[in-house]
Parts: C-alpha cells; structure tokens; sequence
C-alpha cells in the first residue's frame, strides 16, 4: 500500500463521532512527517457534519489561506461593490497662468491603482492628469507636486513580518497612495558562474536608489533576495539570479510609493513645460505641520475596480498587498483608524460574530506572510460553511482558483477525479503547505475543506501528494 493510500485509510478508520475529540494519528514510517503537525477537516456544507478529520483543533501556521479571513470579512462587512478613489486637483488659485498652491493627489488606499491586472481602470493617467493642468491654464506651480498619502497609518508593514520578505514584491507594504502594485523593477544582465551580475536597468526609474548589489550569478533559479525598509533610501540585494542572462528581472518593493508617484507626476509636467518651484513630496514627509483638512479644488477622480474583482485577483493570484490593504480598510471603516492592529480586532470581530472561536485562531497580519499567524482546520472550514450561506458566496467562490487550471491551483491537483468538482486557496511557506476551500463528490455531496501541514521534511510536493490523495479518495467515496 502506498503512502497516500495508507495515510487515507488511516485517518479514515480514526473517527470517532460524535464530539470529536483529539484523534491520534499514527503516520506511516516517512521521513517527511516524522516530526511534522498535520490537521485536516472535512465537513458537509449543508449539515455542517464531519465528513473527515484529524486534529482539527490544533493551531498551525497557514500561510496564505488566511486570505480566505480576510477577503470572506472585507465582502461582508464592505461588501463586494465597495471601491477605493484617487483624486486629483489642487489646492490655492490660479490666477494668470500661475498656480499659487499645490499640485495634490489624495489617496484613498486604492491597493489595484495602476495595477497591471487592472490595466482598463488606470489607462494613461499621467496623461490625462498633465493635459487636465494644461487645460486649467497653468504654466507655472508656486508649490509642489503632494501625494496625500493619509488615508492609511504611516507603518507599511505589518511588525510581525519577516526581514527577509519586506524587500520583495510579496512583501510590498500598505499606503494611502499606491501605484503598480508597490513593485517595481530590477534589471540584469548576468554572466558565468560566481560572475557579479550587471544591474542595467530601474522600472520605473522613479525607483533608483542605493543599491548595493551583492548578488552572484548561479545555476538556473532565482534565489534573489532585495532587502530595504519601508520609506528608506538604501538596501541591498544578495543571493543568486541564474547565471548567462541577458535580461533577468527581480521585482522589488517600492519603499515609498506615493513619493514614487508624486515623483512620477512631477516628471511629466516639468516634460510638458509646466515649472514648479519646489520638488515632489508626501503628506508624510511635509508632517504634522501640513494640514490635511486643504480645500481642494477636483481635476478628476479614478474610482478602483470593486471589492469582489480585486478579491478574484487576491485570492486566485495570492496578491498579498490586496489583503493587507483590505484589512486596513476594515479598521478605517469600522474602527476609525487605518491600521493593521485595527483591522485585525474587526477581523476577530466577525469570526466571533459567526460563531468561531478565537482560541487557535492568532492573527497578525492579512495575508498569511507571516509566520506567527495560526488558525485550525475546524475554524477554517466553519468559515468556508458560513460563506456558503452568504449573499456574497457567488463572490467569494469565484476568487477561488479551480484545481489544476488557475491563478496559484494550475500546477497542482491535475488528476481528472479535481476537474470542475474542485476549488481552494493554497498557501506556501518554508516547511509549511495548506489548502483551503470547496469540493464536490461524485455522488453531488458538498463539502468544505481545511489541510495544514507544518513542519515537514523534503520536498513540499511529498506533501501536496498527500493531501490530493485524501481529496481525491473523499471525491470518489462520498
């Protein structure tokens, strides 16, 4: 009997109902679970019975299907048609081709502005801005370009973070202004082995800052890694980018993206001939000293996607700065403050609100990134059957990727017992591997689902095995 199929069985044959109490599982002899923490849950979506347990209570690290939290809180207490603005306009008067004031963009935590998954929302913006200042008459600014980035609190990046990620695309941070996606780009030419790779290029060009490169060209994968804070001017990179390249791209965080954008709208009005006295900043670099309560007068307005489109995009593409962002929203929204520790007891709230215990459910962040978030399979899959009883569950269903064809799912689950009876959220860190969502059987029964594996040894696809295996065996026997 093979692994999978023992692993199945076993669980199978411990299953004591009612109550559920702690089963004791006791893995096969494999190196890789010798000391790995394992929890599954498996329930009927309209009984809410047990279909399939194992230590269902125990809290474990979840990586990204904590998004699955918060994008199930953000559609219910937003709800999907929720949609963030930027402005743009000015502030002073104009008089005779001169601008006594400022040139002003407010942010309004739009997390998707300028996003490439978005690209019909944000079309040219620089342009439509510039030819809006030139059609005002305005020649000259007496002031600056100001990206009022006040919307959210001034810490980017949850504290529970770690170093290693706050550099990186995954790890851009939340802003009241953002743009691209808080990413930007790191061009390089690379040569043979141990050979210092050439950075040639910054997109955009915004973006330059100190550098110290101290990356080697090797192999063929990327191992790459930028480290930078939050609003800093310096970092460094380090690792390995895969070596005779003659245009490798590492995709950075932006440490301040609404000074990059202010950057951005400054360059294109000085290019069209428009001179302004003073350089580009932020609300936060002007300080408390600069009042955010400005009369501004409005050239436009750019609405965001709705709520439900950008969920499709965070869940099926695990977009992390999407969920962060969302969980700020909820703390603005409902607790008067733009803050992570805010959006986090708005969470707990409503997990509490629908019956989840807060006991084994620790979260520190939106996204997952971090490792001292836990959840349990049980509270994990309670959520998913309360989801299915929303007004929101068309919604929340379709951001979740189907097995083996989409978003962060097109690599896995390929067997054809998955196709179209199968949607989940996955998460990934190191030693940990999680899924998360729906599956239906082929006799029609619906079942939600929770597997969290920590810990583990070797290769994470040993543990993808598994749980296809007691997926796909509850597929073809239920």
């Amino acid at each position: 009997m093979n692994l999978v199929k023992k692993l199945t069985l076993i669980i199978c044959l411990c299953h004591p109902l009612p109550g559920y109490g702690q089963v004791q599982l006791m893995l096969p002899s494999d190196s890789a679970l010798t000391h790995a923490s394992l929890s599954v849950y498996v329930a009927d979506v309209n009984t809410g019975e047990p279909v399939l347990y194992y230590d269902p209570d125990r809290s474990l690290t979840p990586a990204s299907i904590l998004k699955l939290v918060t994008s199930a809180t953000a559609l219910e207490l937003l709800g999907p048609d929720h949609t963030f603005a930027t402005e743009f306009g000015y502030t002073g008067k104009i008089r005779h081709g001169k601008l006594d004031g400022d040139i002003i963009i407010k942010g309004g935590g739009d997390p998707a502005f300028a996003s490439p998954y978005f690209p019909q929302f944000y079309t040219d913006f620089p342009d439509k801005w510039i030819s809006a200042v030139r059609h005002s008459g305005i020649k000259r600014v007496t002031g600056r370009v100001v990206t009022d980035d006040s919307w959210f609190d001034y810490l980017p990046v949850p504290s529970k973070w770690l170093w290693e990620d706050a550099g990186n695309y995954y790890g851009a941070g939340v802003y009241g202004a953002s743009v691209y996606d808080n990413t930007y780009e790191i061009h390089f030419r690379t040569f043979s082995d141990s050979a210092k790779p050439q950075i040639t290029g910054i997109i955009p060009d915004e973006c330059r800052f100190n550098l110290v490169n101290g990356l080697v060209s090797y192999g063929n994968t990327d191992q790459g890694y930028i480290f930078a804070a939050p609003y800093s001017s310096d970092g460094w990179i380090t690792g390995s980018i895969p070596e005779n390249n003659a245009d490798f791209v590492l995709d950075a965080s932006i440490p301040d993206p609404p000074l990059v954008l202010s950057k951005i709208i400054d360059k294109n009005l000085r290019s069209a001939g428009i001179r302004l006295r003073e350089k580009p900043t932020t609300a936060r670099l002007l300080g408390p000293s600069w009042r955010t309560d400005y009369q501004m007068t409005s050239f436009s307005s750019i609405t965001s996607p709705a709520l439900s489109d950008i969920i499709e995009v965070l869940n099926h593409e695990s977009v992390n700065l999407y969920a962060e962002t969302f969980l700020k929203e909820l703390g603005k929204e409902f607790a008067g403050t733009g803050s992570t520790d805010a959006g986090i007891n708005v969470v707990r709230g409503f997990l509490d609100s629908i019956g989840i215990a807060k006991e084994g459910m620790n979260i520190v962040d939106g996204s997952g990134l971090s490792p001292m978030n836990s959840v349990t399979a049980w509270g994990m899959t309670y959520l998913l059957i309360h989801m299915i009883h929303s007004s929101n569950f068309e919604y929340y269903l379709n951001s979740l990727p189907e097995a083996g064809k989409e978003g962060t799912l097109k690599n896995y689950f390929h067997d054809v017992a998955f196709n179209s009876v199968m949607r989940a959220k996955s998460g990934s860190m190191t030693r940990v591997r999680s899924y998360a969502g729906y599956i239906t059987a082929r006799s029609g029964r619906k079942m939600a689902f929770c597997m969290i594996a920590n810990d583990f040894s070797g290769p994470s696809r040993h543990i993808v095995s598994i749980f296809e295996g007691i997926l796909k065996d509850i597929i073809l026997n239920n």
